[in-house]
């Protein structure tokens, strides 16, 4: 199987996770930050996840996402030594490791900048969104093409296993097929995930050739029917994820650097109830760095907006709140009970029943060489108390949760 198939990833956010000044920076901040997230290897490991997918590590002025340089690790966070040990000891505990490409956009300041950078009709700079510190890139430059291509092929002869793609949606597809197909000549395995919130996701992933797009419909369906205990919801999301399987397999989450913690969102029960929907459910899950001690985090308003979202980690796993433990047991416990079935990938959904307050889906095996396989049926009920049960298509209980009151 791919990395698509077998990878359950730990997202991690490495300027936030390793204490890194974001905005008020001094004329020399440079330090060995990044080598902080290699006790957390193990940590990664026995929570049961093999991947580790990291936020931005290039140079950038500020919150990774402005950046000056896409062949050098931000000086805050370390050098290329740094990032080389990282990646060997991944390499040795068996953790593929995806960067995240920001290749919408840099930085106003990036060296480069004028001769990459899409113009508006009056000739300036396009900037993105209104964040007038960055500047679009023009996609329909062959130096941009180059540049894209040779950053993405450089990273990956240094080891990473695939690329994350920002804000892929706004990017032309083309622009993705091209680059794609000069990198996989090399690299036929590289796995490429498209950040993508709205719209028809088999037809990005069909014309831009990348593997797979963020699953932003599942995620807010998640949530959504927690919070207003409104299922109905998750259902409708569900028979669109059963027709997005069947084309690729979504990349699926609850929790990432852009939106509000789960716990935060629909408290401690409720994340329980996301994180068993999200590991039985297809498609290829992502761990937001401590989601799985309820960590919580809003998301703000302004300049600091993300701030609690990216929280600095402890020196290590043992810094960690017991009262964080029984979370994290849920998670080994959900973990176990998908690696056992790699089916769950690309399964297929059936929504047995639902109610405002429950919901009851079956998954089973969508490749007939694995239909000897149990399947799995999951009932997830919010009121009057959360509720968690997982059983095999026998009868036999695998997986059982329920709120104390």
């Amino acid at each position: 199987m791919s990395l698509i198939d077998n990878t359950l990833w730990w997202q991690v956010f490495p300027l936030g996770a390793c204490g890194a000044p974001i905005r008020i920076r001094s004329g020399d901040d440079s330090a060995h930050r990044l080598p902080r997230l290699i006790p957390w290897l193990d940590h990664v490991v026995d929570l049961g996840c093999n991947g580790l997918l990291l936020g931005p590590i290039f140079e950038s002025v500020s919150h990774g996402y402005d950046t000056l340089d896409h062949f050098q690790i931000d000086r805050r966070l370390g050098d290329q030594n740094d990032f080389d040990d990282l990646i060997s000891q991944c390499t040795e505990r068996g953790i593929a490791v995806m960067l995240d490409g920001v290749f919408n956009h840099v930085a106003v300041t990036h060296p480069r900048a004028a001769q990459l950078a899409a113009t508006s009709p009056d000739g300036t700079p396009q900037v993105w969104e209104g964040h007038n510190e960055l500047v679009v890139l023009d996609h329909s430059k062959s130096e941009v093409i180059e540049l894209v291509a040779e950053a993405m092929l450089y990273w990956l002869r240094r080891g990473i296993a695939g690329w994350r793609l920002d804000v892929a949606y706004a990017v032309p597809s083309s622009f993705w097929r091209e680059v794609t197909g000069i990198v996989r000549a090399e690299f036929p395995e590289a796995v490429f995930l498209g950040e993508v919130i709205h719209g028809d996701y088999p037809q990005f992933v069909a014309e831009s050739s990348i593997d797979t797009v963020t699953q932003y419909e599942l995620w807010k369906a998640t949530w959504s029917s927690i919070q207003t205990r409104n299922f109905w919801e998750l259902a409708w999301s569900l028979e669109r994820h059963e027709a997005f399987v069947a084309s690729f397999v979504p990349q699926t989450f609850i929790g990432n650097h852009d939106v509000e913690r789960i716990a935060s969102q629909v408290g401690d029960s409720g994340a329980v109830l996301a994180v068993s929907a999200l590991l039985t459910l297809p498609g290829m899950p992502s761990i937001y760095y401590g989601d799985e001690q309820a960590f919580r985090g809003r998301k703000l308003e302004g300049f600091a907006a993300d701030d609690e979202l990216r929280p600095p980690l402890p020196d290590s796993p043992d810094a960690l709140s017991d009262m964080g433990m029984w979370m994290e047991n849920i998670y080994k416990g959900l973990i176990a009970l998908r690696k056992q079935r790699p089916w769950l990938a690309r399964a297929h959904i059936t929504v047995d029943g639902k109610k405002n307050e429950w919901i009851e889906y079956t998954v089973t095996p969508r490749d007939s060489e694995t239909a000897d396989h149990d399947g799995l049926h999951v009932r997830l009920d919010v009121d009057p108390l959360a509720h968690v049960a997982i059983s095999d298509l026998a009868g036999h209980q695998l997986f059982a949760w329920g709120e104390q009151k």
